[in-house]
């Protein structure tokens, strides 16, 4: 029998001391990454941010969102590349998710590259639709610009974690 053995680890609030860590994944993960500029406005502004760290205490991922009157808006999730696949996306869509409950909201939406068919998979296993697209809304190689598919999960429909 094969059981997923769920991954060990714990969140803390993204704070500017963590912003290091932050971006080397970010710079690993993206070969547009956010800033640190990007990063130090979302957290001045108050936004919703958690990273996810190993029983070391080692940055495996992390999310920033953006509260709005009744709803959050992702604004960026990222696991580490090297710990892909163990089911920590899954454990910050949940701490998103629980926070986005306490914060009132009713609906998470987010913008995905059109190009990011996997991202787009595992949003849709998580109940996200598709409702919308924005043209030329990311940068491109060679000064393209790349529209984002955009996504939205009423969040009445989510009351447990997801498995």
């Amino acid at each position: 029998m094969n059981a997923m053995v769920q991954p060990q680890h714990s969140q803390a609030p993204m704070t500017t001391a963590w912003l290091d860590a932050v971006l080397a994944v970010e710079q690993r993960a993206y070969a547009f990454p956010w800033t640190r500029g990007n990063f130090i406005d979302s957290l001045s502004a108050g936004y919703p941010a958690e990273v996810l760290l190993n029983t070391q205490r080692e940055l495996i991922g992390y999310f920033v969102g953006m509260q709005g009157v009744d709803e959050m808006h992702l604004l960026n999730i990222t696991v580490a590349p090297e710990f892909q696949g163990r089911g920590h996306a899954r454990a910050l869509f949940n701490l998103l998710v629980a926070q986005s409950h306490a914060l009132a909201a009713q609906k998470l939406w987010l913008e995905v590259r059109q190009s990011n068919t996997h991202a787009q998979s595992v949003y849709r296993h998580f109940g996200f639709e598709q409702i919308g697209l924005r043209r030329a809304y990311y940068p491109a190689l060679e000064g393209q610009r790349e529209d984002a598919v955009v996504m939205a999960l009423q969040l009445r429909r989510v009351t447990h974690e997801l498995d």
